[in-house]
């Protein structure tokens, strides 16, 4: 049963992966046309540099808060 379960989010999460491929290439094709200019591209590159290290630091912050015992204390 537990096997079952499992091939189930696996193909499941599949499905999803080729969806949403499928969307940035559909989406990816239709703009082809369209060109950004070099603060385009800046806000672009900062935009995804800012994010990724906004993702970084948090998860940083669970995985220490969680090593030092932070998350034991209730109240």
């Amino acid at each position: 049963m537990r096997d079952l379960k499992t091939g189930i989010v696996v193909v499941s999460l599949l499905g999803l992966l080729i969806l949403a491929a499928s969307a940035a290439g559909f989406i990816w094709w239709e703009l082809r046309d369209v060109e950004l200019s070099f603060h385009g591209v800046l806000a672009l590159v900062l935009g995804v540099v800012l994010s990724l290290v906004l993702g970084i630091g948090l998860m940083y912050l669970v995985f220490y808060s969680a090593r030092h015992g932070h998350d034991d204390t209730i109240g």
